[in-house]
């Protein structure tokens, strides 16, 4: 076993141990254990298992991304100060600086990635699990902590006409089988336009107007063309099994994200507005961006003087006497 399998074991026998109970669940209730459609559901569940352990994550994600965006006005009149000087001490006075910024405000670019990094493991967990099921089964042992049976019952599943453990690649060529090439095709369509309607929502509704320029902005730009792009290349190698949990991952986060920039938005942005005008609608008070405004309005209007609505009339000098 070598250095990256030690480092996976633990993560494979998490997963095999959750996608494991979830199929015995769903055959406690009655439902076929051999069949496409009962490891479907176990995969997903397995999703819904996973993904609301991270949302603790995710929520220090969302503050690291607000932060980062309350940062950008800062980081750009720092590049403007450093502008032009390509000398190492500059350098170094500018790194220094954008560290200073970012320790000052409890963030980092890299904490906004961190629930993308702490699911790649589980992922390729997940991956050499469904792709070992077929030799496994041959030789009538188990995954990590899936039984013999329930990998050969794995081995055995069909979705929608293509088996769970087949590739796009694999069906190509002399083993066509045009069945999985269709269900991967359409998987793979939806595993990258979610990421891209993902990244496409965030960037139009949850940015602020101060973050849409700059390096985050650009960064963001990256992100909404390369990781469709990373999945696109990528899920022709993904068993089916693979696409179902990658893709039903993708449309969680899609609907958490959703509720997030409906609900809690980052304030000034276009998301905000829309929750504004609709809690003006019922007759509530502002949030965010616009309630710290409509305070600091207030407060300026507290602080003048007063006036009592009645005028003074001046006083007549007294006239001396001849």
């Amino acid at each position: 076993m070598d250095f990256f399998q030690i480092i996976l074991w633990p993560f494979k026998w998490v997963m095999s141990w959750i996608l494991g109970a979830a199929h015995t669940a769903l055959d406690w209730i009655g439902m076929d254990p051999d069949g496409g459609f009962t490891w479907t559901l176990s995969i997903i569940l397995l999703v819904v298992i996973v993904r609301s352990a991270l949302i603790p994550l995710f929520v220090k994600q969302i503050k690291s991304q607000r932060a980062m965006q309350a940062l950008q006005p800062e980081i750009q009149k720092l590049q403007a100060k450093y502008k032009g000087k390509t000398d190492q001490l500059s350098r170094q006075a500018m790194a220094m600086e954008q560290q200073a910024l970012f320790k000052e405000h409890g963030t980092s670019p890299f904490a906004a990635c961190l629930p993308m990094l702490v699911q790649m493991p589980f992922f390729f967990a997940l991956f050499q699990i469904l792709t070992g099921a077929g030799a496994a089964a041959e030789r009538g042992e188990g995954e990590a902590a899936l039984s013999a049976a329930q990998i050969h019952s794995f081995g055995e599943a069909i979705f929608l006409g293509a088996p769970m453990q087949d590739t796009f690649l694999g069906s190509v060529g002399e083993n066509m089988n045009v069945a999985v090439i269709i269900v991967s095709v359409i998987m793979i369509i939806l595993m990258s336009g979610s990421q891209f309607f993902m990244q496409k929502m965030l960037m139009s509704k949850n940015m602020s107007e101060a973050a849409m320029t700059g390096p985050f902005a650009q960064s963001q730009k990256f992100m909404l063309y390369i990781l469709p792009l990373v999945f696109g290349i990528g899920g022709i190698n993904f068993p089916i099994g693979v696409l179902i949990y990658w893709t039903a991952t993708n449309f969680w986060a899609v609907g958490q994200q959703m509720w997030i920039i409906r609900n809690n938005p980052t304030p000034g942005s276009q998301a905000e507005r829309e929750l504004n005008e609709r809690r003006a609608v019922k007759g509530l008070p502002p949030v965010g961006k616009a309630a710290q405004e409509a305070a600091a309005k207030a407060e300026a209007e507290a602080a003048k003087p007063q006036q009592t609505g009645q005028r003074h009339q001046p006083k007549r000098k007294s006239k001396k006497r001849r």
